[in-house]
């Protein structure tokens, strides 16, 4: 897995969200310290942070990709700000060259948080390649997932894996000897064998996840279904928000892996609805971004601080997009989009 990932290091544990708490230990992160993140991602990218006292700073993401804006990095760092924690959202990487040139000029920490992206590339580089620390998730969902919970850390730095192996079993130097307080993230063996397996068929099911997303893209545009982006003046037949749906965006110089495909649409909640109806399986992920959890109120966030990540809370929906959809499925949930919106093909 590491040599997958391009790491020199892979670190196997029981969980994504495991992997995210044993890199914050191994970064020594102690109550108070603050860690820049986005709002927009799973509840455990903000959780792990605060399970260790810690203080999660929210900056804002890209409206087209999703993921944290760099932009808004360096007005978020303050003398108590420790490390970035950029999420690569449903399969395609942060801009990882900003957000490290950030972090290197304040003399912080980048722990990529890469649960959606295993096999994602930045500029030909891999996802958990790039940071001090990468966090995977092989939960049954992702494109590499096991029987149950796994998950794994990557890193180039000897001392940082010394220490995660470490953490991970108690803080063990030798059994029953233990230099520090750890816990139990340990991978299970029968996860680590399921995925050995599954890992020879990785490359194969993302390619058949882009192939399907490709796919989706020449049937929305048939069908007319484009709305505009934000600054542009044409579209294929739809032409504004209401009256059609924002496609995934794939920015350049990326390998977009497809962990999900997630449209956009004004009116995401009626579309579920229709698409329900029709038997047509989809997903809200983030329906309350993490600023807006009840269990952050302390933060002292109202709605409205982050508006892109707010946004894409309320129009964002996943479409079926696993390697063995078929293309006449795809056709079945793309005529039910144009008959939500009364168009003809």
């Amino acid at each position: 897995m590491a040599a997958y990932s391009q790491c020199e290091f892979g670190i196997g544990v029981s969980s994504g969200t495991d992997a995210l708490l044993v890199a914050l230990m191994a970064l020594d992160i102690k109550p108070g310290d603050e860690i820049i993140t986005t709002p927009y991602s799973f509840f455990a990218t903000a959780g792990s942070i605060a399970r260790l006292g810690a203080r999660p700073i929210f900056v804002d993401i890209e409206p087209a990709t999703f993921n944290l804006a760099p932009e808004g990095v360096e007005a978020a760092i303050t003398e108590r700000t420790r490390a970035i924690m950029p999420v690569h959202l449903y399969g395609q990487m942060a801009e990882m060259t900003e957000i490290m040139e950030i972090a290197r000029r304040r003399n912080l920490y980048v722990i990529e948080d890469a649960a959606q992206a295993i096999g994602a590339e930045y500029r030909g580089r891999r996802a958990g390649s790039i940071g001090d620390l990468g966090c995977f998730s092989f939960y049954p969902t992702k494109n590499l997932g096991g029987f149950g919970d796994g998950g794994m850390v990557t890193t180039n730095n000897a001392e940082l894996q010394e220490r995660v192996r470490r953490l991970r079993n108690h803080g063990y130097t030798a059994r029953y000897y233990n230099k520090e307080v750890g816990g139990n993230f340990r991978l299970d063996a029968i996860q680590a064998a399921v995925l050995r397996v599954k890992l020879k068929r990785l490359d194969e099911w993302s390619e058949a996840r882009h192939r399907n997303a490709e796919r989706y893209r020449a049937l929305f545009a048939r069908a007319g279904l484009l709305a505009l982006r934000t600054g542009e003046t044409t579209a294929a037949a739809g032409s504004s928000e209401e009256s059609g749906v924002r496609l995934p965006f794939e920015a350049e110089e990326r390998r977009h892996i497809y962990n999900q495909f997630v449209i956009r649409s004004a009116r995401r909640d009626q579309l579920q609805e229709f698409l329900g109806a029709r038997r047509i399986g989809t997903e809200i992920y983030y329906p309350v971004p993490l600023h807006l959890q009840e269990c952050f109120t302390g933060l002292g966030h109202v709605e409205g601080d982050y508006p892109e990540s707010e946004r894409a809370a309320k129009q964002t929906l996943a479409l079926p997009i696993y390697p063995e959809l078929t293309a006449a499925q795809q056709t079945i949930v793309v005529e039910a989009i144009r008959d939500f919106y009364g168009r003809e093909l």
